[in-house]
C-alpha cells in the first residue's frame, strides 16, 4: 500500500478465485432483492416458456406444434390476426388439501398466453388445429401470394 501510494508502483494481493463468483452473487441478489422468489423478473420468466412449441413450414402450410400437456381444448384460444397466430389458454390443477405441504413445486397453474409473428401471408379461412396426446398441431395455410411459382423457361 505504501508502495503504491508513494512510488505509484503496483502491487501484488493475493485474491482469492472466488472474489468474482461473489460479486457476482451479491449483484444479483440485489437484483432480485435476495430472494428468486420475489424476484420481479419472476413473472416474465414464467410467462415466456410456457407452451414450448416449433414452427416449420412446407410448401403449401405453416405447422406450429406446442406441448400442452394435460390441457383440455375447451381451455384454448386460437386466434390469427394478418401474420400474427395467438395462443392462449389456461392450465388448472384439481384443488389441493388445505394440509398439503409441497416438496417440489414446478408445474405452475393459471392463464398463458404467446404471439407468434408467421413468416409470410397465410389464409386465415382455412386454419386448422388438433390435439393429441398433448400436442396441439396448427396448420396455418399459406396465402396463393406467398407460394413459390415455378417459372417455366421457353
Amino acid at each position: 500500500m505504501l508502495t503504491t501510494r508513494f512510488f505509484n508502483i503496483p502491487t501484488q494481493s493475493f485474491k482469492s478465485p472466488f472474489d468474482e463468483l461473489n460479486r457476482m452473487r451479491r449483484f444479483l441478489d440485489h437484483l432480485t432483492q435476495g430472494s428468486a422468489y420475489s424476484s420481479p423478473f419472476r413473472s416474465l420468466s414464467q410467462s415466456g416458456v410456457f407452451p414450448s412449441i416449433n414452427m416449420t413450414e412446407d410448401v403449401d402450410n405453416y405447422f406450429i406444434r406446442a406441448e400442452l400437456p394435460g390441457i383440455k381444448a375447451g381451455n384454448l384460444d386460437i386466434q390469427v390476426e394478418g401474420k400474427v397466430l395467438k395462443l392462449s389458454g389456461e392450465r388448472k390443477f384439481s384443488e389441493e388439501d388445505e394440509n398439503v405441504q409441497y416438496h417440489r413445486r414446478e408445474r405452475e397453474a393459471g392463464t398463458f398466453s404467446r404471439a407468434f409473428t408467421l413468416p409470410g401471408d397465410v389464409n386465415v379461412d382455412k386454419v386448422d388445429a388438433k390435439m393429441s396426446n398433448g400436442i396441439l398441431t396448427i396448420t396455418v395455410p399459406k396465402a396463393e401470394a406467398a407460394k413459390p411459382k415455378q417459372i417455366t423457361i421457353s
